[in-house]
């Protein structure tokens, strides 16, 4: 492990104090073992050597992926009796007893669980997306892990979850660690977390173009030539994985028109408005039902056993809600649903997804929303039969558009999506009627909600984070490492014929005064004191700013703002606003040329400059 120097060490001992106190300090989740320096040169000097490390990423993510799939498969047939060749959300019926008792006690131990690692482990798991935007891709393998298998766990023991956020969590957090062990650059840091979420997600669904587009539109924030190679590598190698163990799926078995005329264009578009807002409609959903969690104030651990009580008493209904929903989303596309069965299981699918999260269950809403948009189609479909005297659109085809018009509402990646309809069907002019409902979707829920599920939950936490692009570099650029120690410093009770004696025109631009504590009391340009009219007698009468002060933990974007509201072009940096000792001052036109610098250099690494 690389340690930094300290000129101070422990008599007897090579290992420098400030550096041991430091790795002491560190987390065991941080912990990581650097490859041998060769090794590391060869990939931060050569594109080529990322884009094999990215192969072993996405290697990584597939088996992953597979033994993930796999243990919650084995739960549920064990958990819920199933036979050979049976799959839960498809049961036509789940036993009575197992319905009600294995989601409700699996939720109790889920929140007992949950309840002993806060106490443990009180920090807060951080995702893909948030680590890309804020951390510059440094995940904790220790967390993700824990993430994972509370995943699988909600997954196996029926809860209406689905597997594909466990996925991108422990995918990316392989590429994660695997780049802080070659102890790559930032940038490319980010982009093999990518690579982590492309492996897992092309792996889960055996398409490697919807698990690259995922990366770019959701993970990485932006697509260029330079992050090409490595994400498809990832994504083709983690496929291959899947494919190797478990064998090739070929995706919906259904056939699809082969061409879809301009006039249905029409309802195509109408139904994917439609769907954007059944998706937001689906995330208000789960904030109501932690809310109301929140205030019926039982405690944390018990929340997950009583949502999956209600979730096995909706299976009784229809086992359709249980697990993910994978197969039933099969059934649902051939089987011939009448209007009221639909409607129902659209209603028990969107309340079993919600009552799992909002409850405390782990897992996401991806394949939830593929399972309700092409139930939301086919009930578009049916009523459009109703209504209408030409011939109607086919009811596969509004599956179809639904089941990705919805997930690009609640998820995101309008493209991610079209290529997973093109993956799944074989289809060109399906996917060119997907792409167009995912982009009509897309435009309501940026005007009319603005956020995707992840992005909505950053925004209740007060993160104000809109994509994956990397803006955690501001929260770096800090007003402490921009600010400049040195400063000329008067008392405030200093008379003003003194001050012109000691500093005359052009000597200093401004000076800093303080109390008699020490304390900070204003700021004063040296030609204001100069030209302040006789009436002035002390420094106190013409000082600026006295409670506008800058700290050192400030973002550079609050800094400028400050600036703004203060209309002055140099403030004072104060170590706290009760002590408010100043230790250091910062111009604003060095705020803005760092600012510059940086928007600058961001710019180049995403055009791959």
């Amino acid at each position: 492990m690389s340690l930094l120097p300290s000129s101070t060490s422990l008599a007897g001992s090579n290992t420098p104090v400030g550096s041991r106190a430091r790795r002491e300090r560190r987390p065991i989740a941080d912990v990581v073992a650097h490859v041998p320096q060769t090794l590391r040169a060869l990939v931060r000097a050569d594109e080529i050597w990322l884009v094999v490390l990215a192969a072993f990423v996405g290697l990584g993510a597939g088996l992953v992926v597979v033994a993930m799939e796999s243990f919650a498969q084995a739960m549920h047939r064990l958990l819920f009796g199933l036979g050979p060749g049976e799959f839960l959300s498809a049961m036509p019926a789940v036993d009575t007893l197992r319905a009600l008792l294995v989601p409700s006690l699996g939720g109790l131990v889920l929140g007992a669980a949950g309840w002993a690692l806060a106490r443990w482990l009180p920090r807060r798991t951080i995702d893909p997306i948030e680590a890309n935007a804020l951390y510059g891709g440094r995940m904790s393998f220790v967390d993700s892990v824990i993430v994972v298998a509370q995943t699988v766990w909600s997954n196996g023991v029926g809860a209406s979850v689905g597997l594909e956020a466990g996925y991108a969590q422990i995918g990316s957090a392989i590429a994660s660690w695997l780049g802080r062990a070659f102890r790559v650059r930032r940038t490319d840091l980010r982009l093999l977390v990518g690579c982590g979420a492309a492996g897992a997600i092309a792996a889960a669904f055996n398409a490697p173009l919807t698990g690259a587009f995922y990366a770019f539109e959701l993970v990485i924030g932006t697509y260029s030539l330079s992050t090409l190679a490595p994400v498809v590598m990832s994504a083709i190698c983690a496929v291959s994985v899947m494919r190797v163990l478990i064998g090739a799926n070929l995706g919906f078995d259904i056939r699809v028109p082969t061409a879809i005329e301009a006039v249905d264009y029409v309802p195509i578009l109408a139904l994917g408005m439609l769907c954007a807002l059944g998706g937001i409609a689906l995330m208000r959903g789960v904030t109501v039902v932690e809310e109301l969690f929140r205030r019926s104030r039982m405690p944390n651990w018990i929340r997950p056993a009583l949502g999956g009580l209600a979730v096995g008493a909706m299976a009784l209904l229809s086992p359709a809600v249980l697990s993910s929903g994978h197969s039933a989303l099969r059934v649902a596309l051939d089987a011939p649903y009448s209007l009221q069965q639909i409607g129902m299981l659209i209603l028990l699918k969107a309340l079993a997804s919600a009552i799992s999260i909002g409850s405390g269950f782990r897992g996401g809403l991806f394949f939830a929303s593929l399972f309700l948009g092409a139930l939301v189609g086919k009930l578009f479909a049916g009523v459009l039969a109703l209504v209408t005297v030409v011939q109607a659109l086919p009811a596969v085809i509004c599956a179809l558009v639904g089941m990705s018009a919805l997930a690009v509402a609640v998820v995101g990646g309008p493209l991610t999506m079209a290529f997973l309809a093109l993956e799944s069907t074989g289809s060109l002019p399906m996917t060119v009627a997907v792409l167009a409902a995912s982009v009509v979707s897309t435009i309501t829920v940026r005007r009319t909600f603005g956020y995707s599920f992840a992005t909505w939950r950053f925004h209740l936490r007060g993160e104000a984070i809109r994509s994956a692009v990397d803006i955690g570099w501001m929260r770096n650029l800090t007003v402490g490492r921009m600010m400049r120690r040195e400063y000329r410093r008067v008392p405030i009770d200093m008379t003003l014929a003194a001050f012109r004696r000691e500093f005359v025109l052009g000597s200093v631009a401004r000076v800093i005064a303080t109390d008699a504590a020490d304390r900070y009391a204003g700021i004063l340009a040296t030609s204001e004191a100069h030209a302040a009219p006789e009436t002035a007698m002390k420094l106190s009468d013409v000082v600026h700013h006295r409670k506008t002060v800058l700290l050192p933990q400030m973002t550079i974007k609050e800094a400028v703002q400050m600036f703004e509201t203060a209309e002055s072009d140099e403030l004072a940096v104060v170590d706290g606003a009760e002590s408010m000792r100043v230790i250091g001052v910062l111009t604003e036109q060095y705020a803005l040329r760092r600012y510059s610098e940086e928007l600058e250099k961001r710019r180049r690494e995403l055009s791959g400059e």
